[in-house]
């Protein structure tokens, strides 16, 4: 009888335990949601995103901080006022999509990452909570609502519709490869430096797109507000730089001492540099290569113009 009873009470506890012992899975991660930057004057940053980009300005009006420019219907860049005006570090944090942001919380929860009691809700109704990964970035999760922003300018009015990348300087590639590789699952894409021997960019794909986070591994401790403006940067894609080029140039677009004319990337790609009102870099990007990259070869697939947005 003893016998029959500890079998019973067994029988009953594991599946209780399996329960708790249950891999959580994961939900995917498609793509990059927005970038978040400090700004000291929105109103010079309306002129270069909304106006010279043709990026549609959300909400519309007066201008307010978090104001977005979007891209296209799901991706944005952020903007919220410089704490001061001497602030060197222009980025604020990342946003990345997925298709189930309470699961993705719960997933990174019970792999001991330290996340919100709840998830929060924008004004425009996308679900959201955010992270610290192992460098302090603030990386956002992002579940889109079912109305997303509506009446976006005519794709022929964005110089792009197409965030494809956004990087920001990195210190501890092993650190950062637990978190966003072997936690959340994003693959290498492509690595390359300036010369032999070491690393000067680490491009990291989401699980499920083909968009990519780039660790910049080469700024000093001591690097100047412009270094820091060139390495935190996003990458909106283009079919073509050079088109690209001459339709800025019909816009009134002159190009600094800071902006290059396009040139080839050592990753293969054409593209063409600027930079906003203070200083963050805008790495336009051809969406394939035109020759074989150096330093390694790509290892994920390429991103492709959508029809969508």
């Amino acid at each position: 009888m003893r016998r029959a009873f500890v079998l019973a009470v067994f029988l009953i506890v594991q599946p209780a335990l399996d329960g708790q012992n249950a891999i959580v899975p994961r939900p995917a991660i498609t793509g990059i949601s927005h970038v978040t930057f400090y700004a000291d004057d929105l109103t010079k940053s309306q002129d270069f995103y909304g106006e010279l980009l043709g990026w549609e300005q959300v909400p519309a009006g007066k201008l307010q901080p978090g104001v977005r420019f979007y891209a296209n219907h799901a991706q944005y860049i952020e903007l919220q006022p410089a704490p001061s005006a001497s602030l060197a570090k222009r980025f604020d944090g990342i946003g990345f999509s997925t298709s189930d942001v309470e699961g993705l919380r719960g997933f990174l929860a019970s792999r001991g990452v330290a996340v919100p009691p709840s998830v929060g809700r924008s004004q425009g109704g996308d679900l959201w909570f955010d992270v610290k990964d192992p460098e302090g970035n603030r990386v956002e999760f992002v579940q889109e609502s079912n109305h997303p922003p509506t009446g976006l300018k005519a794709a022929s009015a964005r110089v792009s519709t197409h965030i494809i990348h956004a990087g920001f300087v990195a210190h501890d590639r092993a650190a950062l490869d637990r978190f966003y590789k072997d936690l959340l699952g994003f693959h290498l894409y492509w690595e390359g430096g300036s010369g032999p021997g070491h690393t000067d960019w680490v491009m990291m794909q989401v699980p499920d797109g083909t968009d990519w986070l780039e660790y910049m591994l080469y700024l000093k401790a001591d690097a100047t507000r412009e270094q820091l403006g060139s390495a935190y940067h996003f990458a909106p894609a283009v079919v073509s730089v050079s088109e690209l080029d001459k339709l800025l140039h019909a816009k009134g677009w002159r190009p600094s001492a800071a902006e290059r004319p396009p040139l080839l990337g050592l990753d293969g790609k054409w593209q063409l540099d600027l930079f906003d009102p203070d200083g963050t870099r805008a790495e336009f990007m051809e969406f394939h290569p035109v020759k074989e990259p150096c330093c390694s070869k790509f290892t994920g697939a390429q991103p492709n113009l959508s029809a969508a947005w």
